[in-house]
Protein backbone atom coordinates (compact mmCIF):
# COMPACT_ATOMS: atom_id res chain seq x y z
CA UNK A 1 0.00 0.00 0.00
CA UNK A 2 1.19 3.39 -0.58
CA UNK A 3 0.79 6.38 1.51
CA UNK A 4 -1.77 8.26 -0.74
CA UNK A 5 -4.11 5.17 -0.61
CA UNK A 6 -3.59 4.24 3.18
CA UNK A 7 -4.40 8.39 3.69
CA UNK A 8 -7.82 7.65 1.66
CA UNK A 9 -8.51 4.22 3.52
CA UNK A 10 -8.34 6.36 7.01
CA UNK A 11 -10.32 9.37 5.48
CA UNK A 12 -12.88 6.63 4.95
CA UNK A 13 -12.56 4.75 8.01
CA UNK A 14 -12.54 7.87 10.20
CA UNK A 15 -15.92 8.84 8.73
CA UNK A 16 -17.57 5.02 8.94
CA UNK A 17 -16.39 5.13 12.46
CA UNK A 18 -18.94 8.70 12.97
CA UNK A 19 -21.47 7.45 10.70
CA UNK A 20 -20.71 10.33 8.38
CA UNK A 21 -20.84 10.91 5.01
CA UNK A 22 -17.94 12.47 2.85
CA UNK A 23 -19.93 15.06 1.91
CA UNK A 24 -20.93 16.18 5.47
CA UNK A 25 -17.01 15.65 6.40
CA UNK A 26 -16.13 18.05 3.58
CA UNK A 27 -19.28 20.44 4.62
CA UNK A 28 -17.93 20.85 7.87
CA UNK A 29 -14.20 20.59 7.09
CA UNK A 30 -14.50 23.81 4.49
CA UNK A 31 -13.14 21.84 2.10
CA UNK A 32 -14.85 21.06 -1.45
CA UNK A 33 -16.08 18.02 -2.17
CA UNK A 34 -14.42 17.43 -5.45
CA UNK A 35 -10.96 18.24 -3.17
CA UNK A 36 -11.91 15.29 -0.94
CA UNK A 37 -13.18 12.80 -3.35
CA UNK A 38 -9.95 13.00 -5.69
CA UNK A 39 -7.80 12.51 -2.20
CA UNK A 40 -10.00 9.49 -2.04
CA UNK A 41 -9.36 7.90 -6.15
CA UNK A 42 -7.00 8.43 -8.48
CA UNK A 43 -7.22 11.78 -9.13
CA UNK A 44 -4.62 13.49 -6.50
CA UNK A 45 -1.68 11.12 -5.77
CA UNK A 46 -0.44 14.11 -3.43
CA UNK A 47 -3.50 14.90 -1.10
CA UNK A 48 -2.27 18.16 0.28
CA UNK A 49 -1.52 18.46 4.06
CA UNK A 50 -3.40 21.74 4.78
CA UNK A 51 -6.36 19.85 2.90
CA UNK A 52 -5.67 16.96 5.25
CA UNK A 53 -5.36 18.99 8.44
CA UNK A 54 -9.08 21.16 7.41
CA UNK A 55 -10.22 17.34 7.19
CA UNK A 56 -8.77 16.14 10.60
CA UNK A 57 -10.37 19.66 12.02
CA UNK A 58 -13.68 18.50 11.14
CA UNK A 59 -13.33 15.31 12.56
CA UNK A 60 -12.38 16.97 15.71
CA UNK A 61 -9.08 15.21 15.82
CA UNK A 62 -5.24 15.66 15.44
CA UNK A 63 -2.81 14.88 12.83
CA UNK A 64 -0.78 12.98 15.05
CA UNK A 65 -4.17 10.97 16.06
CA UNK A 66 -4.90 10.63 11.96
CA UNK A 67 -1.57 9.20 11.30
CA UNK A 68 -1.66 7.11 14.93
CA UNK A 69 -2.94 4.26 12.90
CA UNK A 70 -1.74 0.37 11.55
CA UNK A 71 -2.43 1.45 8.10
CA UNK A 72 0.87 3.77 8.31
CA UNK A 73 3.41 1.21 9.75
CA UNK A 74 4.28 -0.61 6.30
CA UNK A 75 3.78 1.59 3.70
CA UNK A 76 6.01 1.04 0.53
CA UNK A 77 9.05 3.39 -0.12
CA UNK A 78 8.01 6.15 -2.25
CA UNK A 79 11.24 6.84 -3.43
CA UNK A 80 12.16 4.62 -6.26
Amino acid sequence: MNTKEAVAMRIVQLCNERNMAINTLANISGVSPSTVYSMLNEKSQNPGIVSLKKLCDGLDITLREFFNCSLFDDIEQEIK
